[in-house]
């Protein structure tokens, strides 16, 4: 086959309408998604089982919320590696004043998600107007958000009031269980809907919007888009304040799907995330990001976690497979960057 009989089917590929709707590396994903859950569901019949859906519902819903949020951040060309920290300190400290402090539970859940949208806040200014490497300013935030709530639950784990209880309610926004004629409880994910709603309108706020704009031409060429006088550290901040904030909602997530938190979790939580955003299609470059390729990506990462086991394989070997996945991801997006330039 002649060299220019595969560019014109490479050509004829790109300009598929299916492919230019989706894109590439998006369809990529999509494709991997539901080949794997194939995969696992021919290669053991317990993993078809409708709870195993709902597991893989639960394991996506606080990776989803902080891979929404640090799509901003990267987008901008910039990362923010103290959202899982954030996630673990915001869900301590507000289940700490809800359990021990009697604050109602409410008024909790609008405090978990300020203490993201303020360390948000940190690393936006640090980044935009100190001047910060990205990298430093949300490695020092992923610091300081470890050990803050340790120090205020003084190193004790802390477990948010059970779905039983009548504080308990917020846990049905994710999760509702409902009883049949015959007894038996059946489990709703409608954390599920939840998320699509947010993804809805954080894709809107994006690509639609004027900030969204402005957040994607700074990962594309920050210094022209400040002659352009557009003011780079008002937004490169409101990308970070909303990557924080995501981080918010999804502790009250993780609180909502595995009740009890220890102090000085959630390092680690943060590679997930952007492994998902990664391999959805968001270029690490900045200048391109997909919201939509983002909560493909974090379905992927969560059928890999709740799938391995069923197949005989530990946790340890999602690393791998994680690892496997973004380097083709990475090398996906430096590929099409190289082939635009």
């Amino acid at each position: 086959m002649s060299a220019k009989t595969t560019e014109k089917k490479q050509n004829a590929f790109l300009n598929n309408p299916i492919v230019k709707a989706v894109g590439t590396q998006r369809l990529i994903a999509l494709l991997a998604l539901i080949i794997i859950y194939i995969v696992f569901g021919a290669i053991s019949p317990s993993f078809r089982q409708y709870s195993t859906l709902v597991s893989i519902f639960d394991a996506s819903y606080y990776i989803g919320f902080m891979a929404i949020g640090v799509t901003f951040a990267i987008t901008t060309g910039g990362i923010d590696l103290s959202i899982g920290t954030v996630l673990v300190c915001s869900s301590l400290v507000t289940g700490a004043l809800a359990t021990k402090y009697n604050v109602p539970i409410a008024l909790c859940l609008i405090i978990c998600i300020l203490i993201g949208a303020i360390f948000g806040l940190l690393n936006g200014l640090m980044v935009s107007y100190m001047g910060l490497p990205p990298f430093i300013a949300t490695l020092g935030s992923m610091m300081l958000s470890k050990g803050f709530g340790s120090i205020f639950t003084k190193a004790q784990s802390v477990t948010w009031p059970q779905a039983t209880e009548a504080a308990g309610w917020f846990r049905n926004i994710f999760k509702i269980n409902i009883v049949g004629a015959n007894g038996m409880s059946t489990p709703i994910p409608t954390g599920f809907i939840l998320l699509l709603i947010v993804a809805i309108l954080m894709a809107t706020l994006l690509n639609k919007s004027r900030p969204g704009r402005y957040i994607v031409a700074l990962g594309s060429n920050i210094e022209a888009t400040r002659l352009s006088g557009v003011n780079v550290a008002k937004w490169q901040t409101l990308a970070y304040i909303i990557s924080g904030t995501m981080a918010g909602i999804a502790g009250i997530a993780y609180a909502a799907v595995y009740s009890t938190l220890l102090p000085g979790g959630g390092a680690g939580f943060e590679l997930d995330a952007i492994a998902g955003v990664v391999i959805g299609g968001t270029s690490m470059s900045g200048g391109y990001g997909t919201i939509a390729g983002t909560l493909i990506g974090v379905f992927i990462m969560s059928v890999l976690k709740t799938g391995l086991p069923f197949i005989g394989l530990q946790t340890h070997y999602q690393q791998v497979a994680t690892g496997l996945v973004l380097i083709f991801a990475v090398f996906m997006d430096v590929a099409n960057r190289k082939k635009r330039n």
